[in-house]
């Protein structure tokens, strides 16, 4: 299993980043199947392919995921996907 884990400091608040963290979550769970459940402001992200988590704090997103054998081997074009997609959501 390989683990990904992303953090991005923002200056939008947390209401806002939680919104716009919301269009990395649609992303990630319909490119690669997985569920998500938001509970407060942190979402768990499961699936056969990955499982893990992405919490919005007052000036910090971070996500953390462990991928499957099967996704392991296309860790880093996903670390630099979710990268894009926080950098791209967060800027001010």
């Amino acid at each position: 299993m390989s683990k990904i884990t992303v953090e991005r400091a923002h200056h939008l608040g947390r209401d806002k980043a939680r919104a716009r963290a919301e269009q990395l979550v649609q992303k990630l769970t319909s490119k690669y199947g997985l569920e998500h459940d938001w509970e407060g402001d942190t979402v768990q992200l499961s699936g056969k392919g990955a499982k893990g988590r992405l919490e919005v704090g007052d000036d910090l997103v971070r996500i953390v995921l462990e991928l499957s054998f099967f996704l392991s081997p296309m860790s880093g074009a996903i670390q630099s996907e979710i990268e894009r997609v926080l950098d791209r959501e967060l800027a001010a």
